[in-house]
């Protein structure tokens, strides 16, 4: 499995580098990563991770003005891309096919070739503007994977929460986690 990982300025960047570290432990499983200027500034602003760490996540890491790069042609097998965070300006570019960085272009490639394309926008509340964009990349072929809360898996931390939202993302590729604790059903979550 070869997968683009793109994070961007939005807020929860730790989402994107959560991802990064479940994708890494898992076997077979070949990471491109492309960042934002504005995702390395929210790092710093929302958490202590260094970015050469993250970059250390990945099988590979690709300047986001590298247009030139592998990621950059459809004759580059991939399995699709996920962007986590998706900042809504990001969102903008992927519908309308606005390429003006790697990030960007690396998702209208994989649109264009009809690879999976897991979008996790992260803005609150939506505009309608948003909404409209969302719609948008629906119709493209994109899934919209919004960090939603849930707690039928009775979450006791924030971390639960990020398992289960990384879960969630590798189940659109197929892919198995095991801190993932999905709806087993009335009885089996102890409730009559």
């Amino acid at each position: 499995m070869r997968i683009i990982v793109g994070i961007t300025g939005a807020s929860g960047v730790i989402l994107g580098f959560n991802l990064l570290k479940v994708l890494s432990e898992l076997p077979d499983c070949e990471t491109h990563l492309v960042v934002t200027e504005g995702a390395k500034r929210t790092f710093k602003y929302e958490t202590d991770i260094h970015f050469e760490d993250v970059i250390a996540m990945a099988d590979y890491y690709h300047d986001i003005n590298d247009l030139a790069a592998p990621i950059s042609s459809g004759s580059f097998q991939t399995d699709g891309m996920i962007i986590i965070p998706c900042s809504m300006k990001t969102l903008s570019g992927v519908v309308t096919g606005y390429t003006d960085n790697l990030l960007l272009r690396a998702a209208d490639v994989c649109i264009k070739e009809r690879r999976r394309v897991v979008l996790v926008p992260r803005e609150l509340p939506l505009s309608s503007i948003h909404l409209k964009n969302m719609s948008k990349a629906a119709r493209h072929g994109c899934i919209i994977l919004p960090p939603m809360l849930t707690f039928y898996n009775s979450p006791s931390s924030i971390q639960d929460m990020i398992n289960h939202l990384v879960g969630k993302i590798l189940m659109m590729f197929d892919l198995k986690f095991s801190d993932f604790v999905p709806w087993r059903g009335v009885k089996e979550n102890g409730r009559k």
